[in-house]
């Protein structure tokens, strides 16, 4: 099965195709881009698709980070998924940014902890253990402070891969000879990810397909205020 996964959690819009029978990469393209990712995903994947000989009809499924991570970014991408998968009549699944971020890091044998910035000192994360074949999630995925991040990974985890967008600064600002950080090529979200993570999930119906934010949109909040 050619399995597409799209990514448009954080600043980079990504997508790959996977050929799930030879366990092979056919194509990806990433662009770390400034633009709105409305504009940028959906001629990235026909490029792309193109580029590897193929027809967008080939493909048999589609995975798409559904979060967390940019509320606009996520809505796009899950968007662009249900209607890819309505207009094929193929089936998706929606996979977590920070699962996929793990499985940037797949070869990593060892802890790998995600994270991603959220707001303030705030970050969305989740600690998974890799025996470079497969992952297990350790943790909850949440939103935490980085103190409370920290702490945690100091006396619970020990030493441990960071990947994320917000992984750099957390590596510099506590910086710890049990923590070292993904190289560049892993540390970002990245469509590859997706794929190595969708590619075990159940595909269901386009309409099942939602975004997981794992904390309340600004609408949500501004509702609670008005009625408090």
């Amino acid at each position: 099965m050619l399995l597409l996964g799209i990514d448009t959690s954080g600043k980079t819009a990504s997508a790959a195709l996977f050929d799930s029978d030879t366990e092979t990469f056919l194509a990806q393209t990433s662009l770390y881009t400034q633009k709105t990712h409305s504009q940028v995903i959906m001629p990235a994947v026909k490029e792309m698709i193109a580029q590897a000989g193929k027809q967008i009809t080939d493909i048999g499924g589609i995975a798409v980070a559904n979060g967390p991570g940019s509320y606009t970014g996520l809505r796009i991408g899950v968007a662009a998924a249900k209607a890819m998968s309505f207009g094929l009549g193929v089936k998706c699944c929606g996979v977590s940014t920070l699962l996929g971020l793990a499985c940037n890091n797949l070869a990593h044998k060892g802890h790998i902890c995600s994270i991603i910035k959220a707001r303030a000192e705030l970050v969305y994360t989740c600690t998974y253990k890799s025996d470079g074949f497969c992952i297990e999630q350790v943790t909850e995925e949440q939103i935490i402070s980085r103190d409370e991040l920290a702490e945690y990974l100091a006396l619970n985890i020990g030493e441990c891969l960071l990947c994320g967008d917000g992984a750099a600064d957390f590596f510099n600002d506590y910086r710890s000879p049990v923590f070292t950080i993904a190289p560049p090529q892993g540390r970002l979200q990245n469509a590859v990810g997706v794929c190595l993570a969708g590619i075990s999930r159940q595909l269901t119906e386009p309409e099942l397909l939602e975004v997981s934010y794992l904390q309340k949109v600004k609408a949500e909040k501004d509702l609670e205020q008005k009625n408090a």
